[in-house]
């Protein structure tokens, strides 16, 4: 494919075959995402010229946790090995052209601006170094913010070992300076989506009045407390499911790992079967009056196991910090 608008005919081809298929999916936006950033790879160099330098191109947010919907925006940066103004301008106008053709063949433009068209998310590998440093020195909540989002990073084009050097080296830091406090008080603010008598908690205006909203209600408490477990246990996988699998008996044990696995495999099924998505807003909705009384009671039960979840991680981090 040589344009953005056949990879987009592509990908609305495509999609509708795997759909509800959580895994197959995800790997279709993955084939998707790679050929846009080969396509851009060739214009910026018909452009500019050759590369100057390797680089990486890596996802974060869903796409680096291998958790996307049928639609989805974009969360992504650019590494590149050599520093200098010539080269950093080159990259910044790929990330530029990866940016636009990403949003033609289908995926919204990140409101927070966290995509390689942003310098701050497209540096030199010494520069990132620097950054991620002064996030990790600052602490502050901004700063802790932007390290879980280069946490969930996965790369999909170029030296992938570019961005593994520089997790390894963010791990570290997190660890000696002991940041998980910090990192707990950052993701600690959890939507609630059961009430005291046991009912859930729907949107009461607006478009998706009558609907859960499972982003913030359902998914959130197990994708923030296993990457704060991951971190720990020095786990660099990106997806929930995976790091669940390779948490230690000691950090959460076997039947537990069992049981969330489940639980969010169930979640992301649910996310891609009931829930309108026709586009990337609706898909974060369920609307809970054409689900069945069985799987009112499944909602609610990933709910809870979800904070459940949340809340035996934060008193393992505060039992720590005694």
């Amino acid at each position: 494919m040589t344009s953005y608008l056949e990879i987009r005919r592509f990908r609305d081809d495509q999609i509708i075959w795997v759909s509800r298929n959580h895994l197959q999916l995800n790997q279709l936006h993955d084939e998707i995402i790679q050929r846009v950033i080969s396509v851009s790879v060739k214009q910026t160099e018909e452009k500019h010229g050759s590369l100057p330098c390797p680089f990486t191109f890596f996802m974060m947010g869903s796409a680096g946790r291998f958790e996307q919907s049928v639609w989805s925006d974009q969360d992504h940066g650019i590494i590149y090995q050599q520093q200098g103004t010539e080269i950093n301008h080159y990259f910044l106008a790929l990330g530029k052209e990866i940016t636009q053709g990403l949003q033609l063949a289908g995926y919204d433009y990140c409101d927070g601006d966290v995509m390689a068209s942003n310098p701050l998310w497209c540096k030199s590998l010494s520069e990132w170094r620097q950054q991620l440093a002064n996030w990790s020195n600052n602490s502050n909540w901004e700063g802790i913010r932007h390290l879980l989002i280069f946490i969930d990073g996965r790369s999909l084009y170029g030296d992938e070992s570019f961005l593994e050097k520089l997790k390894i080296e963010v791990y570290q830091t997190i660890h000696k300076e002991n940041l998980f406090h910090k990192v707990l008080n950052n993701t600690l603010y959890l939507k609630k989506g059961i009430g005291v008598l046991g009912q859930l908690l729907l949107e009461t205006h607006g478009p998706h009045t009558g609907s859960l909203n499972i982003k913030e209600k359902a998914l959130f408490p197990y994708v923030n407390g296993i990457r704060l477990l991951a971190i720990k246990g020095n786990i660099y996988e990106t997806s929930t499911l995976l790091r669940l699998e390779k948490l230690s008996e000691l950090v959460l044990p076997s039947i537990k790992r069992e049981l969330y696995k489940q639980q969010f495999l169930k979640l992301l099924n649910f996310r891609l079967s009931l829930s309108k998505p026709d586009n990337y807003e609706n898909s974060h909705y369920l609307p809970i009056s054409t689900l069945s009384k069985k799987q009112k009671e499944e909602v609610k039960e990933i709910l809870k196991n979800g904070t459940a979840l949340y809340r035996y991680v934060r008193n393992l981090i505060e039992k720590e910090d005694d």
